[in-house]
């Protein structure tokens, strides 16, 4: 079968229109269609302003073209694939997939967007021919963001169009493809919903607070930072009562679901009120914008009126630290028991639908982390308690234990052997496979020990000549164990065989920067010859890294602020995730890039043959988003500033990141040769002044603040060349000087300083 090139959404909703983008995101052709006319049109136009971005780029809303199901299902007529997401009423659906016939392709697919519909209820009455085209692709709300993409066929369905649409969804889309069985809820919602309906249900039974529920299940389950309550109020009170009545209709009679009960009056009392969450007039939680400062609340679950909110810390939660998460589900109080009520009989519940809604316990806990952001899935929690110890509670309580839970005994659901991750699906453990194509360092880690590592760094062997260097500190801020450990790597690399470099790693974020608080210290001692020989260290570090003699490759995802993302102007290339935020946001706090960030970004808009000629164009270029603190917030944005070059790479799935890296680092070893250093011609003071001429004009007009005219008088310095003339040759080594000159004279400033230290306690830019 062909590739998909072009896709149509029917219902131009928030997921059919969430959908639409991801799929142009992915580079296909994108036709959105409503019954409503303009709806389509109206949609593209909202998620144009969207927040978080629903387009990776502005451009890529050009390649929807909006249009109604009434007048315009002529244009599905090229449409390799035409996904449903309209409302959930199977009448409504089969009417539309039937108008859809003689406008199809003839190998177009058909998918439903459906979670709470069967297939075999979507295809009834379907031609025999159509059936084989059709299946339930569930993306999740946002589609760009979240990466679970549940797979739904039957026994009519190709197992061709199955694979076609898996490979879209994966390579294009970015989606971890899970493959569901034809229950209600699939893997995640079926899990997922008897866990916020417990944990509602359980909170209002026992009397416990919204806030204390939310900490003791929080944290110490690897749940999201929102809470169970948070999360509700921020997918919507309202959608509950259509999900819990689609179960109760669904499920068996004796799923565990039932015994849960009804919903609280209270959710159906919040929601006829207008409190369905954040779209609404708040939620389980609000922000009281009475008086003259906002004021979060939190509701009373039983008397349903709102107080302060007091972020209370629950002893049960505390023991977590020390004893783990059986530490807080044994705890003897109120919260503990809490806790104890709601995931012991989720993780039963899991454990007891495999293989009814998967085949096997990694597609369960794959689906649970990407779904809802566990940071474990059910069977790795089981795992971190005890498949032995569940299974005593259970029987404790007298609640019956899951085969699956029963056959494990004092076994764990995963394990490594042979350096490969394996899972224990019933009767033996099997190897968790991966896709084609895909390499993750946490099974590279599985594997063997590192080739080198300090506290804040490792170096991995990642097959075939090819080292992986992995940043493993607090948020991955770089420090001088990770400027060592480039210095080891080029120094070493070459003598043990390895002809390449990767630098990835698996966290959240690629690097949030360089620790700053060397830079605030060193200022409040006076320790300038410290300061001076910090920036000099880890501009010789990058240096070296830069002019190695074997190609570097980065390989972000997530965040590559400051000097993370100075580490990777000095790679070679970059294949980078789709959803990396990459920005120099030094200005954020008081300085320059001082690592070689000014003098990189400076360099890629001198050789750039798209510019007008001239000493100022890079200048002025290079100067905008650094001055700015911009951050692109997409791998492809990242292009506009050259934070990316024309020849770097978007990876769409994450997961298959690194192996697109080392498959690009091995193709550039084969003839590698360093780069030349850069040579500038900069416009020296006249530069200078032109830029300090419009940064003054900025805060004439209180956009910016006077410090931030005196930290971008620092970086025009810089950037112009300082005191040169367009004629002369400035070396990279006399930009660098430049950039460490600035920092000093800014860390001396207050203002600077009171910006290092804001960002170090608050997490956040102080606008001084």
């Amino acid at each position: 079968m062909s590739a998909i090139n072009t896709v149509c959404v029917i219902g131009a909703g928030v997921m059919g229109a969430g959908i639409a983008a991801q799929a142009a995101n992915a580079g296909a052709e994108v036709v959105l269609l409503d019954v409503v006319p303009d709806a389509a049109k109206g949609a593209i136009e909202t998620m144009k302003k969207a927040k978080p971005a629903a387009f990776m780029h502005p451009n890529v809303a050009k390649q929807i073209t909006p249009g109604c199901t009434a007048s315009d299902l002529g244009l599905i007529k090229d449409c390799d694939w035409i996904i449903e997401a309209i409302i959930e009423r199977p009448d409504i659906k089969q009417d539309l997939y039937r108008s859809l016939v003689p406008h199809l392709k003839a190998d177009a697919i058909i998918s439903s967007n459906t979670s709470t519909l069967p297939l075999r209820v979507l295809t009834e009455g379907m031609d025999d021919g159509l059936k084989k085209r059709f299946l339930i692709t569930h993306f999740f709300n946002p589609p760009r963001y979240m990466r679970l993409f549940e797979i739904v066929t039957g026994p009519d369905t190709d197992p061709a169009v199955k694979s076609r649409i898996s490979d879209f969804a994966d390579a294009r889309m970015g989606k971890s493809v899970v493959t569901a069985k034809d229950t209600p809820g699939f893997i995640a919602n079926r899990i997922g919903t008897f866990w916020l309906h417990a944990a509602v249900v359980e909170a209002v039974r026992q009397d416990i607070g919204v806030e204390e529920a939310d900490a003791v299940l929080g944290r110490p389950a690897g749940i999201p930072r929102t809470g169970i309550f948070g999360l509700l109020d921020l997918v919507g009170l309202d959608l509950m009562p259509h999900i819990l009545t689609s179960f109760e209709t669904a499920l068996a009679a004796d799923d565990p679901f039932h015994a849960l009960g009804k919903a609280p009056d209270l959710l159906s009392t919040m929601i006829g009120g207008g409190y369905t969450g954040r779209k609404g007039k708040g939620g389980f939680y609000r922000l009281n914008t009475d008086g003259p400062d906002k004021t979060k609340e939190v509701i009373d679950l039983q008397t349903g009126e709102y107080a302060p909110a007091q972020r209370p810390k629950p002893a049960a939660a505390a023991a977590a630290r020390k004893g783990g998460l059986r530490a807080t589900l044994e705890f003897d109080s109120d919260e503990g028991r809490y806790a104890r009520s709601v995931l012991v009989p989720t993780l039963a519940y899991a454990a007891s639908l495999v293989p009814e809604i998967a085949d096997d316990p990694e597609s369960v806990d794959r689906a649970m982390r990407l779904g809802y952001n566990w940071k474990m899935g059910p069977f790795e929690l089981i795992d971190k308690l005890g498949a032995a110890w569940l299974a005593a509670a259970l029987k404790k309580q007298g609640a019956p234990v899951p085969t699956l839970l029963d056959a494990a005994g004092e076994k764990t659901f995963y394990r490594v052997h042979g350096g490969r991750l394996q899972q224990f699906t019933g009767a033996d453990y099997e190897n968790v496979e991966r896709p084609d194509g895909v390499l993750l360092l946490e099974d590279v880690k599985r594997a063997g020990p590192p080739i080198a590592r300090n506290m804040s760094a490792s170096l991995w062997d990642i097959g075939d000549g090819v080292a992986c260097l992995e940043f493993t500190s607090k948020m991955n801020s770089l420090n001088p164990f990770i400027l060592r450990m480039i210095d080891k790597a080029v120094k070493q690399l070459p003598r043990r065989g390895f002809k390449a470099l990767v630098i990835h790693n698996e966290a959240s974020n690629f690097s949030v920067g360089a620790n700053i608080a060397m830079l605030l210290y060193g200022a409040k001692l006076h320790l300038w010859p410290f300061v001076r020989w910090m920036l000099k260290r880890g501009q010789d570090s990058f240096a070296r890294l830069k002019y190695a003699p074997f190609p570097v490759v980065g390989a972000p995802s997530g965040m590559a602020l400051g000097g993370g993302c100075e580490v990777l102007l000095h790679c070679d290339a970059i294949e980078a995730h789709a959803e990396t935020y990459i920005g120099l946001v030094e200005a954020g706090v008081g300085i320059v890039p001082g690592w070689g960030g000014c003098k990189e970004l400076l360099g890629r808009w001198t050789v750039d043959a798209s510019r007008p000629r001239g000493p100022m164009p890079p200048v002025m270029k290079a100067f905008e988003p650094i001055a700015m603190a911009q951050v692109a917030m997409s791998a492809m944005e990242a292009r506009d500033s050259l934070f990316l070059r024309p020849g770097d790479t978007v990876v769409m799935n994450r997961d298959r990141v690194l192996a697109s890296a080392k498959a690009r680092a091995l193709k550039m070893a084969e003839d590698y040769t360093p780069p030349a250093p850069y040579e500038f011609h900069l416009p020296g003071p006249t530069g200078q002044t032109a830029l300090d001429l419009g940064v003054r004009d900025f805060v004439n007009k209180g956009v910016a603040s006077a410090h931030d005219s005196v930290i971008a008088h620092q970086l025009a310095f810089v950037l112009s060349g300082g005191d040169t003339d367009a004629l002369d040759t400035v070396s990279e080594d006399q930009v660098l000087r430049l950039e460490r000159d600035a920092i000093l004279r800014l860390a001396r400033t207050p203002k600077t300083l009171a910006r290092v230290e804001h960002m170090l306690t608050k997490g956040k830019p102080l606008r001084n």
